[in-house]
């Protein structure tokens, strides 16, 4: 292990601690752009972009097509030009320098720690404000000043350390894993398994890569997810901070294990078909001297903006200067680095509200007005880098996916660049899961708005992705519960035995579970996010250790034991979990466009939708059941129950005859020209189709 000391201009010394004794440990960095001829991705030049929407003065080149989709945003014709401007001049001279995108993003080969042919090592940092600068670490008996670096042009600093005697490098390495399977192609119906590798284990401890390899990875094909989000990855100091304090960007989280351990789960994950994506933190940043990269030359700014700007007054974190051609490079190198290192397929962006706004989103109601996302609130800086991330990774992997974690709601967010766009393909539908929280909060079962629950699910921008999710890690925090505690709370100690019958609070709770987690799944989106174990209601919070719970790991677990027996309904919660899965794996809900709802009764409290073709039927009425229920079809002929949360499988009743054939009869019903009449039971759940195919057991059961 290796350190940085650096001195600053007042003479003060301090660490930055870099750990470089592995690839996964190196620091990149930046230098004043030297003009060489272009070798990257492609640029469209100004006066090319020009020939976009000439006559609204927009230097937008598919403009038009996005006023289309939505004409109120016209009169913000001249904030996009503004924007698309700054994203072509910033692209323009990253491809114009240090030989084009493609080296200006690999920067992390030639800052940080690189071995040479001899196996020495030579070291480059950027630390402008600095007076002096030193490597210390086990290698040199932690002699302070034994080791200093050489002060170059531009503010680098280098350092060559030649190799010991037996020629073997002065500073230990750890061993090289190739990874051999390639990265899946990206799906059409993206079904996320978001998870932390630190509490993927029943017992209390932090658990490791390997053990998510071995355990985890086989539940997550089993459940049909197609995608895993993990969180915590980058390296962060503070446990508990569930990280999102990051110290060190060039470097997995060696809690969880080694660098080739992570490399090895992300392989594995490849060879079954998943996706994994890297929960990446670009917003801000660990306030840490000791082992951050804040006052890492000796200054308040450096890679940040000077304070009060560069500081989060709720986050108590340092903000990027995103318009600094040394911090643009750090961080598209780091999403490089990620991606060619360790074999990412995308990335989940945090905060990207925090980075949109000067105003972080602090003390401000998003009412979706339009002015809200326009005008001298925006940070169009923070709003450029996100175009340059999006472009240059997009283009160097056409199958990568990038999803924004924004609650503003910020037009063109998921729409192309060329259009004037963010380029995400994705962002994530934050307002659903706060919305089951508040109605089983606030109110009774009889009070449920059917016409609010639509509207939720269903409220978001045309032509956007979203994903929908009915809960993350946010809603299960310590303070709050996961949905399955609020729904069944301490009944789910003593009575979730299955050779018992149920109460009427456990049988309330696992209905509504899985009635809330279908509608989210179909109506709610064109992605689908599950995290950690809620997908067989896992009991309680999660709380991390701390001093405030005595240090304890009973919180920061995933008690998948639970799911093992089947004299335990946790395990019927995770049957239809499954199935749900890969009945849209089948029928593809999700890369459908949205759904049609003609139905949304409040007083029945029913809610009936078609999309791909079929029909979802959900009673929400906690004691009315309805025979021969009209149910409105715009295609004519037979219908099948293909997924039936009643089912005993499922902890339902069984209820209904499978056997039974439903056919549509011509007459108009809810602005759709066919309908059937169907029977509806309280507080269940289910689809028809009218295709003839057989569902195929095999795939529920992920094999």
């Amino acid at each position: 292990m290796a350190h940085v000391q650096r001195t600053d201009t007042k003479g003060k010394r301090g660490l930055a601690l870099e750990q470089l004794a592995s690839p996964g440990h190196r620091r990149c960095s930046a230098e004043t752009p030297v003009i060489t001829n272009s070798s990257g991705a492609r640029l469209v030049r100004s006066e090319e972009a020009m020939a976009g929407v000439e006559e609204d003065g927009a230097a937008v080149p598919e403009f038009k097509s996005l006023v289309q989709m939505d004409p109120y945003l016209k009169p913000y014709v001249k904030d996009f030009k503004r924007r698309y401007e700054l994203f072509q001049k910033h692209l323009l001279l990253l491809e114009e320098a240090e030989g084009g995108l493609d080296q200006f993003t690999r920067s992390y080969n030639s800052f940080g720690v690189q071995r040479l042919p001899d196996n020495s090592l030579f070291f480059r940092e950027w630390a402008p404000a600095a007076e002096a600068l030193f490597l210390t670490g086990d290698f040199n008996g932690w002699d302070k000043f034994s080791h200093p670096y050489a002060k170059k042009e531009f503010g680098k600093w280098e350092l060559t350390i030649p190799p010991r005697n037996d020629k073997s490098p002065a500073v230990a390495h750890g061993s090289k894993l190739k990874q051999v399977h390639p990265r899946p192609k990206k799906p059409s119906s993206l079904r996320i398994y978001e998870a932390h590798v630190g509490i993927a284990s029943p017992e209390g401890k932090i658990a490791s890569y390997t053990n998510f390899t071995t355990n985890v990875l086989p539940r997550i094909k089993e459940l049909g997810y197609n995608c895993i989000q993990l969180m915590a990855i980058m390296e962060h100091a503070y446990y508990a901070s569930f990280g999102y304090q990051i110290t060190s960007f060039f470097a997995a989280s060696s809690r969880y294990g080694t660098p080739e351990e992570l490399k090895e789960l992300i392989d594995v994950a490849h060879s079954l078909g998943i996706m994994v994506l890297l929960d990446v933190v670009h917003s801000h940043a660990s306030n840490n001297t000791e082992d951050g990269l804040n006052h890492f030359d000796g200054s308040d700014s450096c890679f940040f903006h000077a304070p009060p700007r560069g500081e989060h007054s709720l986050w108590d974190s340092r903000l990027f200067n995103y318009s600094s051609w040394e911090v643009q490079r750090f961080l598209l190198s780091n999403l490089r680095w990620w991606m060619e290192e360790y074999g990412f397929d995308g990335f989940r962006f945090d905060g990207v509200t925090s980075m949109l706004y000067h105003h972080h989103g602090i003390g401000t109601g998003f009412s979706g007005g339009y002015s809200e996302y326009f005008g001298l609130q925006v940070d169009e800086d923070s709003l450029v880098y996100l175009m340059l991330a999006n472009h240059i990774l997009h283009d160097l992997y056409p199958d990568c996916i990038t999803v924004a974690e924004d609650v503003s709601g910020m037009p063109a967010l998921c729409r192309g660049l060329e259009e004037g766009g963010l380029g995400f393909d994705y962002r994530l539908a934050m307002a659903i899961p706060d919305k089951w929280i508040q109605i089983l909060k606030e109110r009774k079962d009889e009070d449920w708005d059917m016409g609010n629950i639509v509207f939720t699910l269903t409220n978001r921008r045309y032509g956007e992705k979203c994903i929908a999710y009915a809960e993350s890690h946010d809603q299960a925090l310590v303070g709050d519960k996961t949905l399955a505690f609020w729904l069944m709370d301490k009944e789910m100690y003593t009575s979730m035995s299955s050779l018992i019958p149920m109460n009427s609070i456990i049988d309330r709770g696992i209905q509504l579970h899985k009635m809330i987690r279908l509608i989210t799944h179909s109506l709610g989106g064109e992605g689908y996010l599950n995290f950690i174990g809620n997908e067989f209601g896992h009991p309680e919070w999660l709380d991390f250790p701390r001093a405030g719970n005595n240090e304890s790991y009973h919180y920061a677990r995933r008690q998948f034991n639970l799911v093992e027996s089947d004299q335990l309904r946790y395990s019927q919660l995770y049957r239809f979990d499954r199935d749900m899965n890969w009945t849209e794996d089948k029928y593809g809900w999700l890369a459908a466009p949205p759904a049609f709802v003609s139905a949304k009764h409040q007083e029945d409290k029913v809610i009936v939708f078609d999309r791909a073709r079929v029909v979802f039927v959900l009673n929400f009425h906690p004691s009315k059941s309805y025979q021969d229920y009209r149910v409105a079809v715009e295609v004519p002929g037979k219908y099948k129950i293909k997924l039936d949360s009643d089912l005993g499988i499922y902890g339902g009743h069984g209820r209904l005859d499978h056997n039974t054939d439903f056919f549509s009869e011509p007459q108009p019903y809810n602005g759709r020209n066919h309908s059937i009449k169907v029977n509806v039971n309280t507080q269940y759940c289910t689809f028809l189709s009218s295709r003839s195919k057989s569902f195929n057991r095999c795939r529920l059961q992920g094999k």
